[in-house]
């Protein structure tokens, strides 16, 4: 899908947070929007809620380029969206590092990566009981998903033997759906995987094709690209997210909107970058809450009936604006902890979804 050029936001000042070191300049002043904003918001609203159609990347760039005056119209319109195409449920998952560290590849953002003088290091593949019992505690709050997850470039035998081993036993003692994240497959592996049970296989694009190579140099956007559709081809439900924030530009995350919306997974994971010491993304800023609101708000507007999941860094990111990005188009969370990162308690999340009348329930969706 392309685009026509589109002028994006010129106040230096709005934009430091997301790309910039941040400046001693306070923003600009949010103004009331201008007829040509308000129209640009009518027309994506007529296109998801009364044409339900997607929204081309050329519309998704208008959108992207309004003012900081427009991120709570945004807000509204996504929250809407997220009715119409999905309901009013959110899914709870836990997700679990159940391989840490050593990882060869390089991704920039990561301390898992055997590649960096970070503080986490490799440990073993954790046994049965501890897989289990994180399992049980994730089901005791309500969730329907248990991610385990490897750090890894792709599954060995004796790891995939390990998960299909896993599978049944944790769905079979706790009833919860079991999504598993192992990096770059096989079409056998994903075959296997499929017909052991595995309900949902995470596998993050991160980032547009063209600013992919500046984060990752040891596989390829495309390397990632061919598993998610070797999931979708042998049944598992695709989860495919975004790690926003490591440099990339508005149109390259427009960018990634377009290339989601054509791999179209079940699940996006919406993850801000959480600078981590010893890596090469480790001296970023943060984004920018008001900042965040805006993407999630347009992820959801480019991706209507996706499973849009909070996930690593929000909690850094927008700090108390959390409940916010809640009516900006998200219905998923994960809940506790994150790989190598503490989340906050799952009692907050669940007290946050209680104050905002958002009933928890398992979520399936299909472009």
């Amino acid at each position: 899908m392309t685009t026509t050029p589109v002028a994006f936001r010129t106040a230096a000042s709005s934009r430091a947070s997301a790309h910039e070191p941040p400046s001693s300049a306070p923003p600009p002043p949010q103004v009331a929007l201008s007829p040509a904003d308000r129209a640009v918001i009518a027309g994506a609203e007529k296109a998801l809620l009364d044409e339900r159609r997607l929204l081309t990347g050329d519309e998704l760039a208008s959108l992207a380029a309004l003012p900081d005056g427009a991120v709570m119209n945004l807000a509204a319109l996504a929250h809407q969206v997220r009715l119409a195409w999905c309901g009013p449920e959110v899914e709870v998952e836990g997700i679990l590092s159940a391989k840490t560290g050593g990882c060869p590849e390089d991704c920039h953002f990561c301390s898992q990566s055997s590649r960096f003088d970070t503080p986490v290091k490799a440990m073993p593949f954790l046994d049965r009981d501890e897989v289990l019992a994180a399992a049980r505690e994730t089901a005791s709050l309500g969730a329907s998903e248990f991610c385990i997850v490897l750090a890894v470039r792709g599954p060995d035998e004796r790891a995939l033997g390990r998960i299909l081993d896993l599978v049944p036993a944790i769905r079979d003692e706790t009833g919860l759906n079991v999504a598993v994240s192992a990096g770059i497959l096989t079409e056998d592996q994903a075959r296997r995987l499929a017909e052991g049970g595995v309900h949902r296989y995470n596998h993050n694009v991160e980032t547009a094709r063209s600013f992919f190579p500046s984060i990752v140099t040891t596989h390829s956007w495309d390397e990632r690209a061919h598993t998610c559709r070797l999931v979708k081809s042998h049944g598992m439900e695709l989860c495919c997210g975004a790690l926003l924030n490591m440099g990339e530009t508005d149109a390259q995350r427009v960018e990634l909107l377009t290339q989601l919306q054509e791999l179209e997974p079940t699940e996006v994971p919406l993850n801000f970058l959480n600078p981590r010491p010893g890596t090469p993304l480790g001296d970023r800023p943060i984004l920018g809450a008001w900042e965040a609101v805006r993407w999630i708000a347009l992820f959801r507007l480019a991706l209507p009936s996706v499973i849009l999941r909070y996930a690593g860094g929000r909690e850094v990111t927008l700090r108390d604006l959390q409940a916010i990005g809640m009516t900006a188009g998200i219905n998923a969370l994960i809940v506790g902890n994150y790989l190598t990162t503490l989340g906050r308690s799952a009692d907050e999340d669940l007290r946050m979804l209680d104050d905002l009348r958002m009933p928890i329930g398992a979520l399936s969706a299909a472009f």
